[in-house]
């Protein structure tokens, strides 16, 4: 007998982690799972903005804690991981979207800018992923791991200068496919959003410097990413209606990578 739609995507009982949960992308996130019926544990670095994301989600009914920590950090990673086990309980989904981006041209990007961007970017992504399946998912043979890439993991631009950024996530989009295919056999999906542009504070620079009609010019759908729009597309791939979903990368950018081209 088949499941009603409303139960596969019903999160109640699970508990999901979001690093880089106190604002943007991580923020809404974690809104969304948390309206979906999961307790919510949202962790990036500074307290003061982790403590006003978790009162918005709590204000709109949502189960919230979090724990301030650097994701870039193994002693930091661990820490998380056994604070959150010991509040919550077993983390079901897990949710890598820390990151942080640093404009330059190429030729004359710092080294300190290159360590710090990748460290956050994608060696976090592989210390949080491997912490979190060792302790909570391998052993109980399920979960969702959710990693936050960007269409800029998925080609190059002449636009903007964000040589580690870019690098840096398409390690993201080949790190999905790769722990995909390792750790199907432990009941555990991998799947990664890929955001085109959306209003936020990483981003702002780029949205100034460049205007939204620009951004927008080569859009089909003539628009940037809202408050909404990712969603969807992660509480597909949180919840038991995309259990038989692994190892894709999902772009939610307006069509810009369908006309645009993709790797």
């Amino acid at each position: 007998m088949s499941t009603p739609v409303s139960s596969l995507f019903d999160l109640s009982g699970r508990t999901a982690l979001v690093t880089g949960g106190s604002r943007g992308l991580g923020l809404q996130i974690a809104e969304a799972l948390g309206e979906a019926g999961a307790k919510v544990l949202i962790t990036a670095r500074k307290a003061a903005e982790l403590e006003e994301g978790a009162a918005h989600l709590q204000a709109r009914g949502i189960d919230a804690r979090w724990i301030a920590a650097d994701a870039s950090r193994p002693e930091e990673v661990q820490r998380v991981c056994s604070e959150a086990m010991e509040r919550l309980g077993p983390v079901d989904i897990l949710v890598n979207n820390a990151g942080a981006t640093w404009g330059a041209p190429a030729e004359d990007y710092p080294l300190e800018a290159w360590d710090k961007v990748m460290n956050l970017n994608i060696r976090s992504v592989f210390l949080m992923s491997q912490a979190i399946g060792r302790a909570s998912m391998i052993p109980r043979r399920r979960g969702r791991i959710i990693n936050v890439a960007s269409i800029a993991g998925l080609s190059g631009s002449t636009e903007v200068q964000f040589i580690a950024y870019g690098t840096s996530k398409g390690a993201v989009v080949n790190f999905t496919r790769t722990l995909a295919g390792e750790w199907g056999r432990h009941g555990i999906t991998v799947n990664a959003l890929a955001p085109g542009f959306f209003p936020s504070k990483m981003t702002r620079g780029t949205i100034d410097r460049l205007g939204v009609e620009r951004m927008t010019a080569g859009v089909p759908l003539q628009r940037i990413g809202d408050d909404d729009d990712l969603k969807g597309a992660a509480l597909l791939f949180a919840s038991d209606a995309g259990k038989h979903i692994t190892g894709q990368i999902l772009a939610v950018d307006g069509g810009v990578s369908a006309v645009h081209g993709s790797a």
